[in-house]
């Protein structure tokens, strides 16, 4: 099978859909800005007895995406698959945009896709049919939410992105689709948790009652990757647990 770069893969909805791919005999590059964590999953995955390689990433520097993938692909054999898990968010409760961290966000969350995509783009070719790109986007790109604007920006031109990638790289055998999650169980959401009865509001919009775990998203990326879903193109997955669906915040 071919390997699959996945990016924020140090934690989170990466880690789990660099341990979820590697179950089903998928080799993985976990990318991340936190080396050691991307490395530490790498050796989870190692575990699987899939070639794996733990690499220091920051997807906002174009400069380091091409050496990235001439070592993920020395490392791995092929590269028919990418997840850009890697994500950021920047709470505002004193204005209506985090204007210092504007560009930050849309870089990591949407800019870094397409540069990811660019950047892989002749492995992808060389991996197709089959080939597979995934951006986790968010619910967020649906429904808004007035205290961080720049993630609701960049998860909705995530979705934009996804239709276009996938009317350009279509023809040539690449899928490309979108999952939006809801509200998931990882350190981005931590802060958020910690408030004083903030899970449980959150749990109440939820029809399942519950948060998301990582895996439940990364076992979602690891359809979309698969041959069971070679006809799904263009789509924005929602797996929410049903807040969308019965009222969005």
């Amino acid at each position: 099978m071919s390997g699959v770069v996945v990016t924020g893969g140090a934690s989170g909805i990466g880690r789990a859909a660099c341990l979820a791919l590697a179950e089903s005999g998928r080799p993985i590059a976990a990318w991340d800005l936190n080396g050691a964590g991307a490395q530490e999953t790498a050796d989870l995955a190692a575990a699987h007895g899939v070639a794996t390689i733990g690499l220091t990433v920051d997807v906002t520097d174009r400069g380091a995406l091409d050496a990235a993938v001439k070592e993920s692909v020395a490392a791995l054999g092929t590269v028919g698959g990418l997840v850009h898990a890697a994500g950021m968010v920047s709470p505002v409760l004193d204005d209506i945009l985090d204007v210092d961290t504007w560009d930050t966000v849309l870089a990591v969350n949407l800019r870094a896709e397409a540069d990811l995509v660019r950047a892989l783009l002749p492995a992808l070719r060389d991996a197709s049919p089959g080939a597979a790109v995934v951006g986790i986007a968010s619910i967020e790109a649906l429904v808004g939410h007035g205290v961080i604007p720049s993630y609701c920006a960049s998860k909705a031109g995530l979705l934009g992105l996804t239709r276009a990638f996938a009317h350009r790289l279509g023809p040539e055998g690449i899928r490309v689709n979108a999952i939006c999650p809801g509200f998931v169980e990882t350190p981005m959401l931590a802060p958020a948790l910690a408030l004083p009865g903030s899970q449980g509001r959150l749990e109440e919009q939820i029809p399942l009652g519950r948060l998301a775990q990582p895996e439940e998203i990364g076992r979602v990326a690891r359809f979309l990757l698969s041959e069971d879903a070679s006809y799904i193109h263009g789509a924005s997955i929602v797996v929410d647990g049903g807040a969308t669906a019965t009222g969005g915040q």
